[in-house]
């Protein structure tokens, strides 16, 4: 972990339109200001997933405001925690810091019937996350 109290952790996916997208907004959601949050895609997308938008909407949390972002090397550089959800081997490495490799379904192309799982498991993961972080969900 860096040495500030607010830890920081980035979500890379290919297109940065879904699983990172949902990521990055249960960890803002649950976490608040406690932790330090980022995403970023190896290959962004125009826009988020209209079907996660969805699909986030009925849980209350709203991402249709949020734009892909291409993932850079300072991201990367800048967190403590980098999450990969089918990236490859486009995430660089560097030593120090804590990655994980979720293996999760990916949202393109699919209905919002086929997100909800997704969305599920990811709000699931991001829980677990904050528990090994040391902090409480808000929600």
């Amino acid at each position: 972990m860096s040495t500030s109290a607010t830890p920081s952790v980035l979500f890379v996916c290919v297109h940065n339109a879904g699983r990172s997208q949902m990521a990055a907004a249960f960890l803002t959601h649950l976490g608040g200001d406690r932790v330090l949050v980022r995403s970023a895609g190896s290959a962004p997308a125009h826009t988020v997933n209209p079907a996660v938008v969805e699909a986030m909407r009925e849980v209350g949390i709203d991402v249709s405001a949020e734009t892909p972002k291409v993932l850079t090397t300072e991201a990367v550089q800048s967190s403590d925690v980098v999450i990969t959800m089918g990236c490859g081997d486009a995430c660089p490495y560097f030593p120090g810091k804590r990655y994980l490799d979720w293996q999760l379904e990916d949202p393109a192309g699919q209905g919002v019937a086929a997100v909800r799982p997704i969305r599920d498991e990811i709000e699931r993961r991001i829980r677990d996350l904050l528990t090994e972080l040391g902090i409480e969900p808000t929600a």
